[in-house]
This record gives structure tokens, C-alpha cells and sequence, in this order.
């Protein structure tokens, strides 16, 4: 048998975290791996991303940490702030702390360039702008048509392309739609003053306000806002509607409130999740990462579970001689860990649109985010 089972070439489609993760681990079984991503220059949109436990655990195994820790910010520790900037609460600084035990954020085009160069030092075939035109497959393996002509045979293909997930149109044709929540997400990156030495969160006000910081001079500021008419925001009129969400509020946020001038500056979007039934795979096409289960960033765990996915579909392929068992056992090991983090990150949503001051919000992310310490 060479490689694990039957399988020998692999087709990854999505460059995204789960993406990179799935090809970076896939070429240490000795696969033949290769990555389409349908961005001719392999970009990345939006600000900041925070990075939880799971994540820096996740990148550990991958071999990028020390990357994650040198370009972003990985520390321990939060701080509770009231409205006025005046700090109600600090979570101690935890000494030797494990990556799980951390946290942290980073650029999101830094973490491309991260795993997009690992990806490149593990000898994955990489294609650029473009996508899969067709799929057909048998018990054996996948006929695939790419959009520029070529077609190749694959005994595994590995669907990874987002929430808008073109493959699980073709694969899973009666999946629903991502669902809106009814929040909004305004995020914005700024130059990071010394007292921001961990995350951030403001409460009691009127909008969910976070900062975390991203690097050694940069933090990025996030706001949630129940928008449940799902209104466009065109581009003259983000920084008004942005700097009026931050006002009122103090501590480091008057320094950032003052510097949006720019509509570039301003990343938005209306918060949507999706979570495919058990299984997310048919025959020889599995799909991970957000285009099997996209979730929204109250748990900051989508970048994490989309590693993760690429770790755990690795380790079973490598443990199985079938493409059927392993591919189960893929599953076992990750749906219920998956739904928990959707279903959470969800009704902490809810909760937040609600009004509700009980800190039910609250317990639910501690308790979820106690959880998923445990090994994947």
C-alpha cells in the first residue's frame, strides 16, 4: 500500500486556514497534494483575527507557531472595560502557559503569508485563479474539470472554499444557504498604544466592542451591531456610521475613533452560519473548514476548527486503509465538537440581540471555551 490506503493524490480546493492546514499535513503522509484557490493572487480580505487556544495549539502541530508568535500577538491574559474606559476586571497573566491555554490576533493577510509559505516548503502543487468546472467520481476516485481546461483524477478531493462553498453546491446540492444572524461585525486595524498588552472587551454599552492586539505595533478594534434588516453600508458612509458606534466610549477607543478618515480602513460584514449535517462528505469529496461549517466569531474558533479539520482528516487517513472508514471516523471525531462551537457562537448572538444582561452570554463562552481544551 502506498500512502495511507488507497489514496495517492489528493485535490484541495481553497486556499483558506483549513485549506493550507488539510495540504500541509496531507503532504506529510507523503501525498501527492495540490491546492487550487480560485484568486490569481492568493489574497486575503478583512482586517484582524483573533486567534484562540485552539488555534495556536492547532498551528503548533503544524509547524507555524513560532511564526504566528513573531509576526501576530500571542499572550495570555483579558481585561473588562466599562464604557468609560475605567477597567472592571483582569484575568490574570498565566506563567508557561501551554498554546491552548493563549490567545492572541494577527493580520489576517500575515496568517496567509504564514501558511501559504509553509505550504510551499511542503512541496504542495499550487494553482492560482481557478476553479472546479466539473466533478464526477467512482468508487475509485474523482474526474475533475478545472475553469482553464486542464482535468486530473484524484483519489480524494477536499472541498475548502468557504462559506460560499462552490463545491458544496455541486457535491451537496440541497444544503441551505449560510443563514444571517442579524448582527454586523465593523472591524477597523490602528496603531496599538502599550497599555492594549492583551484583549480588550467594553461592556455595558450600547454595541459589543472588543480590541485585541495583532502585532507589536498594530491592534484591530471590532464592533458587533444588531442590523436585522441587513442594511448596505456603501462606502461614503462607513466611517460616519463606524466613528458614531465608538462614540461615547474611552480608554484606547477615542485614539482610534479620531484615526478612521479612510472608507479602506473599515472592514463590515452581516454575520452568517452554516452547519452541514453529519456527514460532510460524499464519496470521495469531504468538505471542511467553513464550507461544512461556518460559524460566527463570538467563540473566535473558525480559524481553529478549520486546522483543525485539516489535522484530523490527515491523522485518519494515515490510520485507515479505506477512503470510507477514514472519512467516518473523520467525522466522529469532529461533528459534535464542530456543532457545539456553531450552535454556541449562535445563541451568544441571540443573547447579545436580545438585551439580555444575566451573563448567560458570558457563561455559555467560558463554558464552550473550557471545552474545547480538550484534545481534538
Amino acid at each position: 500500500m502506498e500512502g495511507p490506503g488507497v489514496i495517492g493524490k489528493v485535490l484541495i480546493v481553497g486556499g483558506g486556514v483549513g485549506g493550507m492546514s488539510a495540504a500541509i499535513a496531507l503532504s506529510r503522509n507523503g501525498l501527492a497534494v495540490e491546492l487550487i484557490d480560485a484568486d490569481p493572487q492568493w489574497r486575503v480580505y478583512g482586517a484582524g483575527i483573533s486567534v484562540t487556544g485552539i488555534s495556536l495549539r492547532a498551528f503548533a502541530d503544524l509547524g507555524v507557531l513560532e511564526e504566528v508568535r513573531r509576526q501576530g500577538f500571542v499572550g495570555s491574559g483579558f481585561r473588562g472595560r466599562a464604557v468609560g474606559g475605567d477597567i472592571l476586571f483582569e484575568a490574570p497573566l498565566i506563567e508557561n502557559a501551554a498554546p491552548v491555554q493563549q490567545g492572541g490576533g494577527i493580520l489576517r493577510p500575515v496568517l496567509r503569508g504564514i501558511l501559504s509559505a509553509a505550504v510551499r516548503r511542503a512541496d504542495v502543487t499550487v494553482h492560482l485563479g481557478i476553479t472546479v468546472a466539473a466533478v464526477s467520481q467512482d468508487a475509485t476516485g474523482v474526474e475533475v474539470t478545472f475553469s482553464d481546461g486542464r482535468s486530473g483524477r484524484y483519489e480524494l478531493v477536499v472541498g475548502a472554499d468557504g462559506i460560499h462553498s462552490q463545491l458544496r453546491a455541486v457535491v451537496f446540492p440541497e444544503a441551505p444557504p449560510p443563514a444571517l444572524t442579524g448582527q454586523g461585525c465593523w472591524r477597523v486595524v490602528a496603531a496599538r498604544p502599550a497599555a492594549v498588552d492583551r484583549t480588550e472587551m467594553y461592556l455595558g454599552g450600547p454595541v459589543k466592542l472588543g480590541i485585541n492586539p495583532v502585532s507589536a505595533t498594530q491592534m484591530y478594534l471590532f464592533v458587533l451591531e444588531h442590523v436585522p434588516t441587513n442594511p448596505f453600508f456603501a462606502d461614503d458612509v462607513r466611517v460616519g456610521h463606524l466613528r458614531g458606534l465608538l462614540d461615547g466610549y474611552g480608554g484606547a477607543v477615542p485614539a482610534v475613533r479620531g484615526s478612521i478618515t479612510e472608507p479602506a480602513q473599515v472592514n463590515y460584514r452581516p454575520l452568517e452560519w452554516i452547519l452541514l449535517p453529519d456527514p460532510w462528505y460524499r464519496g470521495r469529496v469531504v468538505l471542511i473548514g467553513d464550507a461544512a461549517h461556518a460559524t460566527t466569531p463570538h467563540l473566535a474558533s473558525g480559524a481553529g476548527l478549520a486546522a483543525e479539520d485539516g489535522l484530523v482528516l490527515a491523522q485518519e487517513l494515515q490510520r485507515h486503509d479505506d477512503v470510507e472508514t477514514a472519512l467516518r471516523a473523520f467525522m466522529d471525531r469532529r461533528f459534535e465538537r464542530v456543532r457545539q462551537v456553531v450552535t454556541q457562537s449562535v445563541r451568544i448572538g441571540e443573547i447579545e440581540m436580545a438585551g439580555d444582561t444575566s451573563n448567560q452570554g458570558a457563561a455559555l463562552l467560558a463554558a464552550t471555551m473550557a471545552g474545547l481544551q480538550a484534545p481534538y
